[in-house]
């Protein structure tokens, strides 16, 4: 005698009540969201308001003429510059002297980083007398310089070089040591070679560098063509001192910092270019 086991009747019984089906249901957002302001207004927006209050202060006398010129008569006394061709002249020679020193100072500055960075015997050679050296103020090389190379386009050059080698050596150097020994070490058994070690450690150092370099120049020039200058940018600040024309003054220092921020431009434009691979914090 079998006994069978038939499944229980699941099927819905008359009558019983049925889960509802959930629904959905649209929200509305009660606001639209606000569109972000674009970011080169934002960044444009204290400078012009920098010069609002100072054509401001201009007009009403607070603050006179003799002791700064007004944001209207510095742009006239510029595009009067540029017409006559005095400040492209002397931006063309600021340049040459800056773009030659850059290269020597910057081919000095980088070799004795690798020597120094990459080898204990070099550091041990050349480290001491460069830290050694970086401490003396290199204004104050001046008089020596003309003593020694006297008072042409050497010692201007020198000035700018000078500056700018201690600078991307401290860098250069400092992003070789700053890297951790484990690392290498991992990057040594993936098969990282010496230009492997070359691209991902010293390269991001020397682009930082090679920024923080790019003041320097201009600081130096400031300096070096007031030995004897007969043309450049430093040349008409000396000639505007004498007759105390502030706004040529002031327009030769917009064009300083016009060329310093061209020159950051480009080197981190480079740096994106060349160092894709490390990603960076850009802020929130």
């Amino acid at each position: 005698m079998s006994i069978s086991h038939a499944p229980p009747d699941i099927s819905p019984v008359a009558g019983s009540a049925q889960p509802a089906a959930p629904e959905l249901v649209a929200v509305l957002a009660t606001s639209a969201r606000r569109r972000p302001v674009p970011r080169w207004i934002r960044r444009t927006a204290g400078p012009l308001l920098l010069l609002a209050l100072w054509q401001l202060a201009s007009s009403l006398g607070w603050l006179p003429a003799d002791t700064l010129a007004p944001p209207s008569t510095i742009a006239a006394a510029g595009a009067d510059l540029i017409q006559d061709g005095t400040l492209p002249g002397a931006m063309a020679v600021s340049l040459q002297r800056v773009a030659i020193g850059l290269v020597i100072g910057g081919t000095a500055g980088t070799v004795l980083a690798l020597l120094s960075g990459l080898s204990r015997l070099g550091e041990d050679l050349i480290d001491a007398s460069v830290q050694m050296l970086r401490t003396v103020p290199w204004v104050g090389l001046i008089p020596l310089f003309i003593i020694w190379m006297g008072i042409g386009e050497a010692p201007k050059v020198a000035l700018i070089a000078l500056g700018t080698a201690f600078h991307l050596y401290l860098n250069v150097y400092a992003g070789i040591r700053g890297v951790d020994e484990q690392l290498i070490e991992a990057g040594g058994a993936l098969g990282l070679g010496r230009w492997g070690l070359v691209r991902h450690v010293v390269l991001p150092g020397f682009m930082t560098g090679l920024r923080y370099s790019l003041a320097t120049p201009w600081l130096a020039l400031v300096f070096g063509e007031s030995i004897n200058a007969d043309a450049g940018i430093g040349f008409l600040m000396n000639q505007a001192r004498e007759f105390f024309r502030t706004d040529v003054i002031v327009v030769c220092l917009v064009v300083y910092a016009f060329l310093g921020l061209t020159a950051d431009l480009v080197v981190r434009t480079l740096e994106r270019l060349l160092l894709q691979w490390r990603p960076t914090f850009t802020g929130q």
